[in-house]
Formats: structure tokens, sequence, C-alpha cells
């Protein structure tokens, strides 16, 4: 079931064997060892030292995960280290704002005599099951704020990632995190709804498909556990005016093709008024076809199940501008026009380097057509009107929305989406709310 499988060609490097149930149970029995140990006794400003310390570790790594991270899923090279940078950036956030974020807050008591504050402690032992897009980013975003909390986490990774998973765990050990604070653990999805029953964990989060996350969430909910959940996305990417349309075609190019195409949160449908649109479509399908990086999909598969999405769309009449041929996990990089919100493909997650574009007549079209989607994790607007920015963001269902900009993400903002992208929050100070005890501690009187 774990296994390096090379992109590129399509051999199994390496095999790992899935873990059994005892080695499960271990790692359970450690994580809640810990979690009382360590999470509950240690001090906020203990736990920041190690996040900057895997943070550095992380930077010190750098290449030695970033080629893990290529060998595993085919990201180009420059791109695995940007995303192991941004791990760098998320641990030292956390590391530096972690006092902040769980200091004691006062209330002011105007029901009677005292005082209140709500205090912020761990909920425990968590479960994270991870993608295989963003290998080394995606545990960040889900261990620090945990970590800094307290909480101790048992780490389900991608069967397509055991190689950097084993990387990462070494990191954290490294790092000085004690025994239990954080475990990797290869288990089956049989091992993993049991994990999930078990009364020692208080919470799961999942980054993955609908799928997945139905059958976490409905596992969960029958055990009354807390459950964040980052699922797929559609995100428009929304044209209404501009006066530099090659910086917005760049852009979109950028958010197109950033990691193949495939990031939840990558534009994948351009929403486009009129006036724009046949210049749009001419300049962001040279420069498309053009600016494709040339590497695989993470697997053959992936590539195959793309190719019938856009079999599909074509079937029902949509155009397919594209050069090169499919072969393996390679996928040409393509433009689909001709569509319309009635189309299949319209309602779906293209996870590679083809891009849907659509004609919109005005401002209510356009976001009629952006929020014509199952889908609600990004967004992105492109507009020289601010007015118009601040009232077309608003009308926008989505957990994120960024305005004349791509690749706007940071460690200090929240990432999440609703709809069927799913819901809670990580990253930021919300991220840090999602698994914590916010403790009332009411004082009458001394």
């Amino acid at each position: 079931m774990y296994a390096v499988t090379d992109p590129t060609t399509g051999e199994v490097a390496e095999l790992y064997p899935t873990a059994s149930d005892a080695e499960v149970e271990a790692a359970l029995t450690a994580a809640a060892h810990a979690a009382t140990a360590w999470g509950r006794k240690s001090t906020v400003a203990e736990r920041a030292a190690l996040l900057r310390r895997i943070g550095d570790l992380h930077q010190e790594h750098s290449e030695e995960l970033a080629a893990s991270i290529v060998r595993e899923m085919g990201k180009p090279l420059a791109e695995a280290e940007g995303e192991v940078g941004f791990c760098v950036d998320i641990y030292h956030y956390y590391a530096d704002h972690a006092e902040e974020f769980l200091a004691d807050e006062p209330l002011d008591v105007t029901s009677g005599p005292g005082s209140a504050v709500v205090r912020r402690s761990p909920l425990g032992v968590l479960l994270g099951i991870m993608p295989w897009n963003f290998p080394a980013y995606q545990v960040a975003r889900f261990a620090a704020p945990n970590l800094a909390i307290g909480n101790t986490i048992v780490l389900k990774h991608a069967p397509q990632c055991p190689a950097t998973a084993a990387l990462l765990e070494r990191l954290f050990t490294k790092a000085g995190f004690p025994e239990g604070a954080y475990v990797n653990v290869y288990a089956t999805n049989e091992q993993i709804a049991g994990v999930i029953a078990d009364p020692r964990v208080q919470g799961v989060s999942l980054t993955g498909s609908e799928r997945a996350g139905s059958a976490v969430a409905e596992i969960a909910g029958r055990h009354l556990k807390k459950v964040v959940l980052e699922l797929g996305g559609s995100d428009p990417f929304i044209v209404l005016s501009t006066d530099d349309l090659d910086s917005v075609v760049d852009s979109a190019v950028a958010a197109r093709l950033d990691n193949t195409g495939q990031a939840c949160n990558a534009a994948k449908r351009f929403v486009v008024v009129q006036d724009l649109y046949d210049a749009f479509v001419e300049k962001f399908t040279a420069r498309l076809l053009a600016g494709a990086t040339g590497a695989p999909l993470s697997s053959a598969a992936a590539a195959e199940n793309l190719g019938r999405q856009v079999d599909a769309a074509v079937a029902e009449g949509a155009t397919l501008h594209t050069e090169g041929e499919r072969h393996g996990a390679y996928f040409p990089a393509g433009v689909l026009t001709g569509l319309t919100t009635d189309h299949a493909a319209a309602r779906q997650e293209l996870f590679g380097p083809v891009a849907m574009v659509f004609p919109a007549a005005d401002e209510d079209d356009a976001l009629r057509i952006a929020n014509d989607t199952p889908y609600g994790l990004g967004s992105y607007l492109f507009t020289t009107d601010p007015a118009q920015a601040e009232r077309v963001a608003d009308r926008i269902e989505a957990g994120m929305v960024f305005v004349n900009g791509v690749g706007a993400e940071g460690a200090e903002l929240p990432f999440g989406g609703i709809k069927r992208s799913g819901f809670g929050r990580e990253l930021g100070r919300p991220g840090t709310e999602e698994f914590v005890n916010k403790k009332l501690i009411r004082t009458v009187s001394q």
C-alpha cells in the first residue's frame, strides 16, 4: 500500500510495510502518554522553542526534503524547494506567536461579582490524515499550531509519500519533541477507522478528497469527534477589468500551473467579462501552453482520470486547445472553451494543467458563474475598481478571496473553505482555535 513510485517511469522504487495492529496501538499509546506527560505539563515557551528547532531543521534538510518530494510525486524541484521554505515560515511563525495566541483571555463580568478568564489548553491526541500533493507543507499546516497548543499527533500520510513521512518523523525526533508527540504510522483505511473511534483520540484533521472527507466525518461524527476537513476546490479566477491584461494573464497562468495544476486552491475556472474574453483566451492559451513545466502528474492513474474528464467535456461540445500527447503520468497543458455552467466539467475539479474559461456578460453574470459550483475553497478577483473589488469579494461564496494577486498565501493567513470544500481553518489565529479547549475559569471571590 505504501510505495515510492517514480511518476516519470511508473516504476516502484521502494516499498514500506503497512503497520501491524500492534504498531498502530503502540503509536496511540505513545501519543496518549505524551499528551499527558508533555502536552499538559510543558510551557508554551518550551513548545515554541521546539517549533523553532523543527523549522530550522527543515531549512537544514531542505535539499533532502525537496528531493524526496520530487521523487515521490513528481513536483518540479524549484516548487519543492519553495514548499519546504514555506514550512520553515510556518514553524517559525508559530514559534513567534504561540504565547500570544494561547494567552489567557480576561472577560468583562457583568453578571455578578468576581472575575473570569478563558484559558486555552490542549485537547490531547489528534489524528492527521495528509495528502500527497504537498507532502511537507500540509503536515506543517496541521502540526505547527497543534504542537504549539500541546496536542500530540498521530500522522497518517498518503500512501504515495512514505519516505517523506519517515523523514519528517525523524526531523521531529531530532528537534527534541518527546516520544509520542509526533508519530508517523503507515496505517490502512480500516485501521484508521479504528483510530478515529479510539477514545484516546480527540479530533481528526483531513486534507484530501470529498470521498475521504465524507468517510472520515461519518466515523468521527458517530464517535463525537471534532473534525477539520480541507477537501477539493474548483476556484474561480474572475477578470472584470484591467489596465494591464498581460500581467493578469501571467497571474492566471501561475495560478493554474502551481504544482502542475494539482493544488486544491489552484485557479481552475477562469471567468472573464465579454469585452476582455477573446484577448484573454488568446494570450492565456499561448502562455499556458508555453509555460507548462513538463513535469508529470503524481501518477498515471491521475493522468487517466483527468483525461476522462477532459474527453467528456469535449464530447459535450467544449473545445480543447492543447499541444503534445498524453503518455504515462504526463498530461499536456490545455484550455477548454465553449463551456457553460450546464457542462458536467464545470461542476468538477480538474486536478492537472487544464483550465476552463467562461465568458461573462457583466459583474452579476460573473458572480453567477463563479458561485455555481459545489466547491467553495478559494477564489481570485481582478479589477481596477476598488469599490467593485470590495463588493464582489463580499459576494463570492468561498473561504478565501485574493484580490489582484496570486500566490499570496502566508503562514499568518487562515486557510479553508465552505460547501463541499470542507470546514474549519488551518493557519493563523483561527487555525490555533480549532483543536483547543477554551476553558472558562470564573472566580466569584478570592
